[in-house]
């Protein structure tokens, strides 16, 4: 049976990011699901602000932003008549650091549909109608679940419900909420599911100009509720939402066609017969729900398969996306050899706290809503805060953030790293730091001369083999020898971000450490070559002059 590097159980958004991160690594990657088809599901109605950043940087962002909308105006409606008008994006722009402002609106099946496009062009394509039913993990290890060596062959044996069985390094769990990765590693998923907070759920057809596809209509009655969304790309789909009908004992009913209808013509001014057509219908019940660890020996969770929360602020399946792409580039690391197998131990240590926040948030945002939504004006403008774009999400508390003594106070170790606008030193043509950071490297940014003894150093030292540097010039400064990849910038944005202008000791300068998955991993002087050196040395092993020279590892001192 073939060994394959990364097998992917569940191919919704979460499972093809991984899978598209690890796929132009050059790891060997499976993605099974245990659908047929590619599901179509009415769930998630777009990415924020963050999550545009990492499509962004897979390359797909473009045709994510023409597949959707932006997101719309919200008409509140009391009693059949509208009462109030929100656009919770009225005040936002984007910025030097942060270009998405603002989430977008896309149907989750044709974000799934691009990620898949995307994937195929590396090669891979989701497996359909294969279900996980074993896992039997073989390693050596020394009792505490830490492998004693990376080249002892560990593995996992995958039993399917039909076909033959495969072989993997590592597995990883994007199987969702009711995950069997988890059940069958025996991981506890803790919380609550109120049996009470149910809303129904479905892709309808509205006759056309029925209503004004420019807003997104919530009704919000005493007696419930009926919300209804224009999906984009469709001249008359709809995501259809709505606190359920329930019967003689208070009991919700499951959603139907009709029962749509019934709770259209009750809330709002127009007939059921306006509702052409209902499917996709499903019930939601608010879970909040956590795995108690991310991570069994080869074995991850990611996304819902690894937590579940509150729908309000829309945070599922940006969570998921957000997992997949911290875990991507240490998955790629250890399979490389590059990184010993305790770099995914962060992968926990970072996501778990991030999803327990989440959940905390959530629901929170859930309270303020169904709070906000007793009132006439009242809507989901209230589960929309600056906590939901994603952007501020950091890890400062990580292993993996090496916090110095003289670094300026922001953006600090663990952070996401910002962006600017900036030109390319050479060409003079516009650009941006998260395209420097965008593929799977990670950058070594230098502001000032003085950093330029390091930069040197590290290019010796891992050339382009997962290192890249990029030296950042202020607009004043002499550039006759300009490296390529360096950067001008003219504005003072990147100085700005990164807190550099201010480093006072003139001539120095500052070297940042930027992530694969671009958050700060290190800010140092740019005399601290050697918290450099040992912070790449985590990452990616001692690189190349190691092999060539030992003597020239101290050339940099």
């Amino acid at each position: 049976m073939g060994m394959t590097d990364v097998l992917i159980v569940g191919a919704g958004p979460t499972g093809l990011v991984l899978a598209c991160d690890l796929a132009r690594r050059g790891a060997a990657v499976r993605i099974v699901d245990r659908s047929p088809a590619p599901p179509r599901t009415s769930r998630a109605k777009g990415p924020n602000p963050r999550s545009l950043e990492i499509l962004d940087d897979l390359g797909v962002v473009e045709e994510v932003l023409a597949a959707g909308s932006a997101p719309l105006p919200m008409l509140k409606y009391r009693d059949r008549l509208p009462v109030a008008e929100a656009d919770p994006w009225a005040d936002t722009a984007p910025s030097p650091d942060a270009p998405y402002d603002r989430g977008w609106l896309i149907a989750q099946w044709r974000l799934e549909g691009i990620l898949r496009d995307r994937l195929a062009g590396y090669g891979v394509r989701v497996e359909p109608g294969r279900e996980v039913v074993g896992l039997t993990q073989a390693r050596h290890d020394d009792g505490g679940g830490n492998e004693v060596n990376r080249g002892d062959g560990g593995h996992v044996d995958v039993t399917y419900a039909d076909g033959p069985a495969g072989r993997a390094r590592y597995v990883v769990g994007c199987d969702g909420a009711h995950s069997s990765v988890r059940k069958l590693l025996g991981i506890g998923f803790e919380g609550t599911t109120d049996e009470d907070q149910v809303m129904v759920c479905g892709d309808v057809d509205l006759a056309e100009g029925a209503l004004d596809r420019t807003r997104w209509h919530q009704w919000f009655d005493e007696d419930g509720a009926v919300m209804l969304c224009p999906i984009p790309g469709t001249r008359t789909g709809w995501w259809f939402q709505a606190g359920p009908e329930r019967d003689g004992r208070g009991r919700p009913l499951a959603p139907t066609a009709d029962g749509f209808r019934r709770l259209l013509a009750h809330h709002t001014a127009l007939p059921g017969r306006a509702l052409t057509r209902a499917e996709l219908l499903s019930t939601y019940r608010v879970n909040v729900r956590m795995a108690d660890r991310f991570r069994a020996g080869r074995v991850l969770l990611a996304g819902d398969a690894a937590h579940v929360h509150a729908i309000a602020g829309g945070l599922g399946m940006n969570t998921g996306i957000q997992d997949a792409f911290n875990l991507g580039w240490k998955l790629g690391l250890v399979l490389a050899g590059h990184a010993d197998t305790r770099l995914l131990d962060t992968y926990e240590e970072e996501r778990l706290p991030v999803a327990a926040r989440t959940l905390d948030l959530t629901s929170e945002r859930l309270r303020a809503t169904l709070e906000a939504i007793r009132r006439p004006g009242g809507g989901l403008d209230a589960a929309i805060t600056p906590d939901t774009t994603g952007l501020d999400v950091g890890y400062r508390w990580s292993s993996l953030a090496a916090h110095h003594a003289d670094a300026p106070a922001t953006p600090a170790a663990g952070d996401r790293a910002p962006d600017a606008p900036c030109a390319d030193a050479a060409t003079g043509a516009r650009t941006r730091l998260h395209r420097v950071f965008a593929g799977p490297r990670t950058t070594v940014l230098g502001f000032g001369p003085g950093s330029a003894a390091v930069l040197r150093g590290t290019a010796d030292a891992y050339g382009d083999a997962g290192v890249r540097i990029c030296r950042v010039y202020a607009a004043h400064e002499d550039r006759t020898g300009v490296e390529p990849g360096a950067v001008v910038d003219d504005a003072g944005h990147a100085a700005a971000a990164y807190g550099t202008e201010a480093s006072g000791r003139t001539g120095t300068g500052t070297v940042v450490v930027v992530r694969p998955d671009h958050h700060v991993g290190l800010v140092a002087p740019a005399d601290g070559a050697r918290s450099v050196r040992e912070y790449l040395r985590r990452l990616h092993g001692t690189g190349r002059s190691a092999e060539r020279s030992p003597g020239m590892v101290d050339a940099v001192r």
